[in-house]
C-alpha cells in the first residue's frame, strides 16, 4: 500500500487504489486526474482553486468545509466533523482538526469545523490529520496509515506529532506539512527519531 501513496509535497498527497484521491492539492508540478479530492480546510496552501482545476475532471467529486466549497465549483460534497459518507465505493469518515496550543493566536480555531479525514483504500484505514495539534480527538482514531503534519508554528511539532502517533497507533506514519511553507526535513527527522521502535515511520520523498 505505501507504494500507491505519492507525497507531491507539503499535505498534498496522490493515493491510486481503486480510486486515484488527492489531498489538499497545492503548488502540483504536473496534473494527473483525480476521482476525489480531499480538501480539509480553507487556507491557501491547503484549499487552492487553480491547483484544484489542473485535476479536476467532469466525474471528479470534492469533499470539503463549507468555506472552501465557496471558492470551487463542481461536483463538491460539503462536510463537516462527525460525517460519515460513501463516495464512489470510498468510505470517507470526517474528523476535527485544530489548534489546542496555538488557539488563542486563532490560526484553525475549532469553531471553524475544518477537518482531517479517515478514508478506506484497498483495505487500508489512511488518516489525513489536515492542520491540527495533538488534539484529544486522536484518542479514538483507528488507522493503518497516519499522515501526520509535524513543522510545528502553526501545527503540531514533531514532538506533538510523535505524541499523536503513539496515541493512534497506526502501523505506519507519514509526516507532512514541511518544506514548503514552514519547517523541513529536519522536524522529518526528528519525529522519525522520537518514533523508533515504537511506530514505523516512512519519509517520503517528494515527488
Amino acid at each position: 500500500m505505501i507504494d500507491n501513496i505519492h507525497w507531491l509535497g507539503h499535505d498534498t498527497f496522490k493515493i491510486v487504489g481503486e480510486k486515484t484521491i488527492f489531498t489538499d492539492p497545492f503548488q502540483l508540478k504536473r496534473s494527473a486526474h483525480a476521482d476525489i479530492i480531499l480538501i480539509t480546510h480553507e487556507h491557501y496552501d491547503h484549499c487552492s482553486p487553480e491547483d484544484v482545476r489542473n485535476i479536476q475532471g467532469p466525474n471528479t467529486i470534492i469533499v470539503t468545509t463549507a468555506d472552501c466549497a465557496r471558492k470551487l465549483s463542481g461536483n463538491i460534497k460539503t462536510v463537516k466533523p462527525g460525517d460519515r459518507l460513501t463516495i464512489e465505493g470510498i468510505e470517507i469518515e470526517v474528523v476535527p482538526a485544530y489548534n489546542v496550543v496555538k488557539e488563542r493566536l486563532k490560526f484553525h480555531p475549532k469553531a471553524n469545523n475544518w477537518v482531517g479525514y479517515i478514508f478506506t483504500v484497498d483495505g487500508k484505514r489512511i488518516y489525513l490529520a489536515g492542520d491540527t495539534d495533538f488534539i484529544p480527538e486522536m484518542e479514538g482514531i483507528k488507522a493503518d496509515i497516519a499522515l501526520l503534519p509535524v513543522s510545528g508554528t502553526y501545527v503540531m511539532t514533531a514532538d506533538e506529532a510523535a505524541k499523536a502517533a503513539l496515541a493512534i497507533k497506526p502501523k505506519i506514519a507519514i509526516p507532512m506539512h514541511y518544506g514548503a511553507i514552514v519547517g523541513s526535513s529536519k522536524d522529518a527527522r526528528r519525529f522519525e527519531e522520537l518514533l523508533k521502535g515504537k511506530v514505523d515511520v516512512v519519509i517520503l520523498k517528494q515527488e
